[in-house]
């Protein structure tokens, strides 16, 4: 996993265009019309490539591109219009409510039959079809739980400290080769895959560029706090019990240890911090905060909607009949890659 930037991705729309174009040396764009964002699929691969654009100017940046865009004014108003869109969208689509403890008790409960993509990989994946998924993952996993961090200064207290525990074993408890991050690039290495930052953001499609800008998007906005912390603790909920299954199917494709650990790592870690989680930092957070529940249950749900989105692409291209690549240009058709 090397540090350097990435390069700027190719624009997927006239929207991410405008950013590409602004980035790569332009002017500041001009604040998008909100007729042009109105018109665009809040879920779309515009859309999104554009907030991922806007987004990555928070973590590493784009080589070439200026640190100083990163609070460009300019810049921001558009982020805040795309985001608006997003937000609006992802509100729409859930069911909402103020129950937290109600929807977490569902997050427990897995179906007997259960189809779902760690299921599909465990069961009847091939190679291809988990380096595909490895790949989308990296856009999120090469950076994993850098966007939570920003939520720490928002909390106080016991839910501050319970939250920076469950972090401290997600960056690797002070050693850097245990940093989860690091684990996701040698599983990478393992399959053959490029680890570097990014690498395949031009491949990946919106449904996995959505799931890592919501997280963002929560991340950076304190009036969304709660969100994010409804976001953190359903994935940890629901990682443990699919970790194993990832961890069954690279065994069962014959991936050795290397590439096993970064999810037999999270089967034990996962399980201990979705107790942390709900108990220390939902638990306390509800107590100073109550008015943050019907933002905690929509963290869940936004969360749940999104990945349930990305598995259906997932499983409607590997599916198909014929069958097809769920990214966006042809990477990995054979187990050879």
């Amino acid at each position: 996993m090397t540090s350097t930037a990435p390069s700027l991705p190719a624009p997927r729309g006239p929207m991410s265009a405008a950013l590409v174009a602004a980035l790569s040396g332009g002017a500041p764009p001009a604040s998008l019309r909100a007729s042009a964002v109105d018109a665009a699929d809040p879920f779309g691969e515009d859309l999104q490539l554009a907030l991922c654009l806007c987004y990555e100017l928070h973590y590493r940046g784009f080589d070439g591109v200026a640190s100083g865009w990163e609070w460009e004014p300019a810049l921001l108003e558009v982020r805040r219009t795309l985001e608006a869109a997003f937000l609006s969208a992802l509100r729409a689509e859930v069911a909402g409510g103020d129950d937290v403890a109600a929807v977490l008790d569902e997050q427990l409960v897995e179906p007997v039959d259960g189809d779902g993509v760690s299921h599909h990989l465990r069961d009847h994946g091939e190679l291809w079809q988990l380096r595909e998924y490895v790949t989308h993952r990296s856009i999120y996993h090469l950076k994993e739980a850098d966007p939570h961090a920003w939520v720490i200064p928002r909390l106080r207290g016991r839910a501050k400290a319970a939250l920076v525990a469950v972090e401290y074993d997600e960056f690797g408890g002070g050693r850097a080769e245990m940093m989860h991050a690091q684990l996701f690039a040698d599983l990478m290495d393992e399959l053959g895959l490029d680890s570097s930052y990014l690498a395949y953001l031009d491949a990946v499609p919106a449904p996995m560029l959505a799931t890592v800008n919501m997280m963002s998007m929560f991340g950076l906005h304190r009036a969304l706090r709660g969100a994010m912390v409804g976001h953190f603790a359903v994935a940890e909920i629901t990682t443990a019990p699919s970790a194993q299954r990832m961890a069954d199917a690279l065994e069962r494709l014959g991936v050795g240890p290397r590439g096993t650990l970064f999810f037999t790592e999270h089967i034990e870690a996962d399980a201990v911090h979705e107790q942390i989680l709900r108990r220390d930092v939902i638990g306390d957070l509800l107590r100073t905060e109550p008015d943050l529940a019907q933002d905690l249950v929509f963290g869940i749900q936004a969360t749940n909607l999104l990945e349930e989105r990305l598995g259906d692409h997932l499983l409607g291209c590997w599916r198909s009949d014929p069958v097809c690549s769920s990214l966006r240009s042809s990477f990995a058709v054979s187990d050879s890659g």
